[in-house]
């Protein structure tokens, strides 16, 4: 593992601890070089499957990516970094739980607005639209409209 600091390859594990979840370790390292202290986290690499784009194209699962969309629109809301990972965690187990080699991004799509939509209604709007890729305001107002009528029933 590189340093961020000084970027010696030489280090020490201070201390690991296992998530809650059972699912990832979490290590305390110190740099031999330069004493910094530093965190890494290890994960097991599970296969994912392929990504089918809108466009017909194929991409590999980025979980990074679905993150990074999630935190977007969940930006200056009161939502935790952690739910933000618990939502993607959800996301990813439904791509894992399929059991194919190709997942639809609607499908992912999709389940990010359904979690979202539960967590925080600004965040789901601002996900939503960019999604949805709204063509006019109507469109985009006919979805909160739908979103509203959905709460009320």
């Amino acid at each position: 593992m590189k340093c961020p600091s000084c970027g010696d390859l030489e280090n020490k594990v201070v201390d690991s601890r296992l998530s809650k979840e059972g699912d990832m370790i979490r290590r305390r390292r110190e740099c031999l070089g330069c004493t910094n202290r530093f965190t890494t986290y290890e994960r097991i690499e599970e296969i994912m499957p392929m990504v089918i784009k809108k466009d017909g194209r194929r991409e590999p699962f980025d979980r990074q990516k679905i993150f990074l969309g999630i935190q977007k629109a969940c930006e200056k809301r009161p939502i935790s970094i952690e739910r933000q990972e618990e939502l993607v965690d959800r996301v990813v187990k439904t791509a894992q739980d399929g059991g194919e080699k190709e997942i639809s991004s609607v499908i992912i799509g999709e389940k990010v607005m359904k979690e979202l939509q539960g967590l925080d209604e600004v965040a789901y709007v601002r996900f939503a639209s960019v999604y949805r890729s709204f063509k006019d305001i109507n469109e985009f107002m006919s979805e909160l409209k739908d979103m509203l009528r959905d709460k009320k029933g």
